[in-house]
């Protein structure tokens, strides 16, 4: 029979007489990139991104390179990934010792044609100060 191979982002495929290539999948793209922020401890924040690409997706976020654990690993984390993709803080957590949230983000979308990763972007607490009169 008649084999004919593509090659398309180093995945090859294979297709024979009469079977059709699957050309409307295509790799991921990042059409939303997260933008930096500045936010109050304790306050709800979001960092946007948002993928296309077929089959659709899926997304995993990275702060300072090391994954960021959201609600899909732990049901009591006050990170949650959003359905489209971005990750919203319930709280932003930050302390004298601890600043858990605060850091260089990016997201990456994944599907089996490939990967793309968003533009960094970083979320900074803003500074309390104590007005002195």
């Amino acid at each position: 029979p008649l084999t004919c191979i593509t090659f398309c982002s180093g995945v090859v495929f294979r297709s024979s007489k009469g079977s059709r290539l699957r050309q409307e999948d295509s790799p991921p793209r990042i059409v939303e990139h997260p933008s930096d922020l500045i936010v109050s401890k304790g306050e709800p924040a979001t960092l946007n991104c948002k993928a296309e690409g077929r089959p659709t997706p899926t997304v995993e976020w990275y702060k300072d390179g090391e994954r960021v654990e959201t609600d899909k690993d732990d049901p009591r984390s006050h990170r949650m990934l959003l359905p489209s993709g971005s990750l919203f803080f319930l709280r932003i957590v930050h302390g004298r010792r601890s600043k858990p949230d605060e850091g260089s983000y990016v997201c990456v979308a994944r599907n089996y044609l490939g990967e793309a990763v968003s533009r960094n972007a970083s979320l900074e607490v803003a500074c309390e100060y104590l007005a002195a009169f």
